[in-house]
């Protein structure tokens, strides 16, 4: 401490000595906390990993909601104006692809590295829950585009 006097200087107590340094430390621990959060890189990443994995979900989640609602729109049209022959192409393609992306999925699951595998397992879990909806109706739109495709051709 510093004597309001010059030339006359005390020395600081023990006691605010001590505070000082009660001081200093929680200081310090602050900053090794800050750098430490600063360093860790894969919390860091694993937090923006997540954040961006919420974000796909809700896009996602809304994408297919408009989807699926353009496709029962689509399946209303097609029921009502598509000749038997057509619906029944549709029915014959839509097996094909589900098909293909069985074994498309077979394939991938042999060629993908585990963390990979494990990271997007929950995903194809919930697409595989919704697949045969969205390749019904996918078929139907399919089949909507060939059916408005041949009018226009006459």
């Amino acid at each position: 401490m510093t004597s309001p006097f010059p030339g006359e200087e005390s020395a600081p107590t023990p006691q605010e000595l001590r505070e000082q340094v009660e001081h200093t430390r929680e200081e310090l621990g602050q900053t090794v906390e800050a750098l430490a959060g600063k360093a860790d890189v894969k919390a860091r990443t694993q937090k923006q990993a997540a954040a961006v994995k919420e974000q796909a979900v809700e896009k996602a989640a809304q994408v297919t909601g408009q989807i699926r609602d353009k496709a029962e729109q689509a399946r209303h049209l097609l029921k009502d104006k598509a000749p038997a022959p057509v619906l029944d192409k549709a029915a014959h393609t839509a097996a094909q692809v589900r098909g293909t992306a069985s074994r498309a999925g077979q394939l991938a699951v042999g060629t993908t590295p585990d963390p990979v595998r494990q990271g997007t397992g929950q995903l194809a879990v919930t697409a595989g829950a919704k697949s045969t909806p969205l390749l019904a109706t996918g078929a139907a739109l399919f089949v909507f585009l060939l059916v408005r495709r041949s009018r226009r051709r006459r």
